[in-house]
């Protein structure tokens, strides 16, 4: 398998390759994007799904059975399916959350996206993401991505961080930026 960009470093790493690699091989990859993001939404939304793909308290054969019975409800494809058989019967549901991150990076560089991390105070119109979704392909030359967080504590502006770049238009970084220089 490819390295790709790193991914294939970390435990989670390893598991979402697997599970690209097949998705490709079997031409399933957005059939298994949208199980991804229904995985995601019911660890999210449910306290007893979060429960089950987290605790350690919970035996690896409890685990698999629960998400057997789980999968057809939350709409999986067979592939995603057995792959989260897999996970339960190795005991690592825990690296679900990394393995749908990861999983989502090698999509987006097999469709020749590039995802961008964006910060803002408050959440973000769709207006505002299709301008900056605009500027970032303007800049890069390719198609991005946006996953938007939220972080009130940065007062105003934005925080866009591509792979290892970092542009930090915050008003709290202005803020300290000032306070340091008039300090002297």
């Amino acid at each position: 398998m490819e390295n790709s960009g790193g991914i294939q470093a970390s435990l989670a790493g390893r598991y979402a390759t697997a599970l690209f690699g097949l998705a490709r091989d079997e031409q399933q990859i957005d059939a298994v994007s949208r199980s991804l993001d229904a995985i995601e939404a019911a660890t999210t939304e449910s306290a007893d799904f979060r429960a089950l793909v987290s605790s350690p308290l919970i035996n690896r054969s409890e685990a698999g059975r629960a998400i057997g019975a789980l999968t057809p409800a939350l709409g999986v494809d067979p592939i995603t399916a057995r792959f989260l058989g897999v996970l339960a019967d190795n005991g690592r549901l825990s690296e679900l959350k990394a393995i749908i991150k990861a999983v989502r990076k090698l999509a987006a560089d097999n469709r020749g996206e590039t995802t961008a991390e964006v910060t803002s105070a408050r959440p973000l119109s769709d207006d505002q993401v299709a301008r900056i979704k605009s500027n970032l392909k303007a800049r890069l030359g390719r198609d991005v991505t946006i996953d938007a967080k939220v972080d009130p504590s940065l007062l105003g502006g934005l925080v866009v961080r591509l792979g290892s770049q970092m542009i930090d238009a915050s008003i709290r970084t202005k803020l300290n930026t000032l306070a340091l220089a008039m300090k002297g």
